[in-house]
């Protein structure tokens, strides 16, 4: 675990020479020369602006902070920004930064630094926050401290939306770099980068200058790219990992080898994306079929060995934008979904798709071909191959797949994360452009309505309710962090959009 630990014999005596002046001194702590081993992924990019998906903000979060963060409740706290104010009528939102921030470069970080990060985020040509940041006409810097940013409507969801990868905040100098960025992420988090080697490891030492720095106790982090999923609990056993996220199937023999797992509730929600584009889900009455497909009972049986939970929508149950009203839509049917599609043309047997699936998931792609072969549907899986970014080139920009297994989480705003889901550019809208006026309507409504708001609830509801209805994407289930960890890490800090390391300790 920590660096002393494993320098076994010749440095004992020295480690209890070292402990005993430590003590006699007062100074020092258990965690002195800490590290930690994640095995996980590596960012599609380093740069905020251009990193590709929501699952980023676990890693991106180790380098960056942003100007707010959700606590163990989802509820908005301080983070760069100490406080924040909106107007009368929603239109403009006051951040207030706290006094002598800086970036890991050492360059000051003040109302201009997010000026620039925002500024960047709109119009840079290769800009993943753009649609995120469509309704904000205008950013000023008030003056050192204060940074306004002018909405072209009211929109109250801006405190949760720079909680998470839209506001994490990279260093304006070395944004003159954009391409160094996108490797070397240079921001004013938990850690500062020491080592990165592509589709391999990224290693980190503590910031001093993090504005929370005092609730970091890990010296050395060391992020690497997660081996094959049957390796991880051997993995963890041997101390090349200390934290992984585990294959529910793995939870109990990690738990017979002595190892820690804990389960916590997580926003992961996953689907089968279809794609309105690709023949034959232009014909209504196939979509329709496939509404009535699948066994999603069977899913949170396999895939997550009943720890997770049943779901149609892109949020899991218990969360505020789970709308109960939807998971009556489309109960499982296989009957009804083939006699869909003998009206639409297909015979059983005559249809046949391609399902497109990441390799380390391919477990759920051949539950759904099963229970596509049950309605009479044949399929082929094509694996994409494993890296950082090779799923988001494949599905996320080309659009290439007829229909893919995929998921959503690790996005602070449920408008947010419908944006990307359901979204005329929304990055996981396979079908995009493709969104109903009355989606998005629905979803002005949500913003145009204080979260305090009796009415903020329902609108909601709504704009999950016209959202769902109007994709032809269907979700299946959600599922937990499960994770398995080294029993020395103590105090994790797993929160539902993501995993966080301010007081996670070392013993």
């Amino acid at each position: 675990m920590s660096r002393k630990s494993r320098r076994i014999a010749g440095a004992v005596i020295l480690g209890v020479i070292v402990g005993l002046v430590a003590t006699a001194c007062g100074a020092g702590s258990s965690s002195d020369g800490a590290e930690v081993k994640w095995a996980f992924n590596l960012p599609t990019s380093w740069d905020p602006v251009t990193s590709r998906t929501g699952n980023d903000i676990n890693t991106i979060s180790l380098a960056y902070a942003s100007l707010t963060r959700l606590d163990a409740e989802g509820n908005v706290e301080p983070s760069l920004a100490e406080t924040w104010k909106y107007n009368a009528d929603g239109t403009a939102v006051t951040f207030s930064l706290r006094d002598g921030l800086t970036f890991s470069d050492g360059t000051t970080l003040d109302s201009q630094a997010v000026k620039a990060f925002f500024d960047r985020g709109k119009t840079q040509g290769d800009s993943f926050l753009r649609d995120q940041l469509a309704g904000v006409t205008e950013v000023t810097a008030d003056s050192a401290t204060d940074v306004t940013l002018h909405l072209a409507d009211a929109d109250y969801q801006i405190p949760y939306l720079v909680a998470g990868r839209t506001g994490a905040i990279a260093s304006p100098t070395a944004a003159a770099d954009p391409q160094k960025l996108s490797v070397w992420p240079v921001g004013a988090g938990p850690f500062r980068i020491t080592d990165f080697v592509a589709e391999d490891h990224a290693y980190f030492e503590k910031n001093p200058d993090y504005w929370d720095a005092e609730n970091i106790h890990i010296d050395h982090f060391e992020l690497s790219v997660a081996p094959d999923p049957a390796t991880l609990v051997a993995g963890v056993q041997s101390g090349s990992i200390d934290f992984a996220t585990l294959p529910a199937l793995q939870s109990k023999e990690a738990e017979a080898a002595g190892l820690d797992v804990t389960v916590k509730p997580s926003l992961a929600a996953n689907d089968v994306s279809i794609n309105l584009n690709k023949a034959p889900f232009d014909n209504p009455k196939v979509v329709e079929a496939f509404r009535y497909a699948f066994d999603r009972q069977a899913f949170v049986d396999v895939i997550t060995n009943g720890l997770g939970s049943t779901t149609s929508q892109p949020f899991p149950d218990g969360y505020l934008a789970f709308n109960p009203e939807i998971e009556k839509l489309w109960n499982y049917d296989p009957d009804k979904a083939s006699r869909l599609l003998t009206e639409a043309g297909y015979a059983p047997g005559q249809l046949s798709i391609e399902i497109t699936a990441q390799s380390a998931a391919t477990n759920r792609a051949e539950l759904v071909q099963s229970q596509l072969k049950k309605v009479g549907v044949e399929s082929t899986i094509k694996v994409v191959p494993p890296g950082s970014s090779t799923w988001q080139s494949e599905v996320y920009i080309a659009k290439n797949p007829q229909l893919a297994t995929d998921g959503t989480i690790g996005r602070e705003s449920p408008v947010q994360n419908l944006l990307a889901v359901y979204g005329p550019e929304g990055i996981m809208n396979l079908s995009g452009p493709h969104a109903s006026p009355e989606f998005t309507a629905a979803l002005d409504a949500v913003r145009r309505t204080p979260l305090e708001d009796p009415q903020y609830k329902p609108r909601l509801w709504q704009a999950v309710k016209v959202g769902v209805e109007q994709s032809p994407t269907n979700y299946l289930f959600s599922n937990p962090w499960i994770i398995v960890s080294n029993p020395d890490l103590k105090n994790l800090n797993i929160l539902p959009s993501q995993v966080r390391w301010e007081g996670v300790t070392v013993s």
